[in-house]
């Protein structure tokens, strides 16, 4: 399980535990994935429902690799992720909010 203090999420793979966490580096990377120019655009994003597939894998992947990963988004295309769309949707979603949220 992620740390919530950390800002971290667990993400199944493959039935395997993944640790996803945006760090500095990992929020500029899906800054430029998603063609976003700040951070709030980003978070505005989400929360206005204004996201796509797309999006929840570029947010997955930078959540991967600020928690270690060493892939590339290709390596997910043909993974079992737990919950299916729903499930790396929700995951974004939680990352994203643990990003800029402090848990309470």
């Amino acid at each position: 399980m992620g740390n919530p203090y950390a800002g971290e999420v667990t993400l199944l793979i493959d039935g395997q535990p993944h640790t996803l966490r945006l760090t500095l580096g990992a929020l500029a990377e899906l800054e430029a994935a998603m063609g976003e120019d700040t951070l709030l655009a980003l978070v505005e994003r989400f929360e206005q429902g204004r996201f796509s597939s797309r999006d929840v894998l570029a947010l997955i992947v930078a959540g991967l690799r600020g928690g270690g990963w060493r892939g590339e988004a290709a390596d997910l295309t043909r993974a079992d992720i737990a919950g299916g769309i729903h499930g790396a949707a929700r995951v974004a979603a939680e990352l994203l909010a643990r990003a800029f949220t402090p848990p309470s």
